[in-house]
């Protein structure tokens, strides 16, 4: 089927052309949606430049497997979907920014490399072990695979034989009574 520029077609029945082979019909569906979802990336993420470069990962993920999409009627909530797991894997690979005044940087490069603040990062590290080592099992064990192991959520969940959400609740859990324990070690 040709695509008419006259011819209105509902969303639903581009996603079935596109399901039958007609690729002129995804590009209709981007033109459609692409300037709601750079808004939702940059909603997400914050920057123009990686919206648009993570709603063009998003299109490519989604003519890939459209082929899934059983109800085409829910292509548009399906696409926001699939927008927000990639935004949020995006965001957990991102590097963090780091301050580059010269004081932030004169002040950290000087502690890093001076006895004083190889001492400090020894005695913070063994004041976090010793914080860790006070906490029930369950809190330690939880912990030590995500920050010492560095286990993924998802290698935890299948170690701990537990729903991933439920190891979610327990990281942010066993991160508080860290800190606790840490504010206490501090008191003292």
């Amino acid at each position: 089927m040709v695509i008419e520029k006259n011819v209105a077609l509902t969303t639903a029945d581009l996603v079935r052309e596109v399901q039958s082979g007609n690729l002129t019909a995804f590009g209709e569906l981007f033109e459609r949606y692409r300037g709601s979802l750079v808004g939702l990336a940059v909603q997400r993420i914050g920057c123009i430049e990686e919206a648009e470069e993570l709603t063009q990962d998003v299109f490519v993920q989604a003519m890939e497997k459209i082929h899934q999409l059983r109800v085409p009627e829910a292509f548009g909530g399906w696409l926001r979907q699939i927008m927000c797991r990639m935004a949020i894997n995006r965001g957990t690979r991102r590097a963090r920014p780091i301050a580059t005044d010269p004081e932030t940087l004169a002040a950290t490069l000087l502690a890093d490399g001076s006895p004083e603040g190889l001492a400090m990062r020894h005695e913070d590290m063994v004041n976090v072990r010793e914080a860790v080592a006070r906490l029930r099992a369950l809190d330690r064990q939880t912990l030590q695979a995500y920050y010492f192991h560095g286990q993924t959520l998802a290698e935890m969940s299948d170690h701990f034989s537990a729903p991933l959400g439920t190891i979610k609740r327990r990281l942010h859990e066993a991160r508080l009574r860290l800190a606790k324990e840490l504010d206490v070690a501090q008191a003292v």
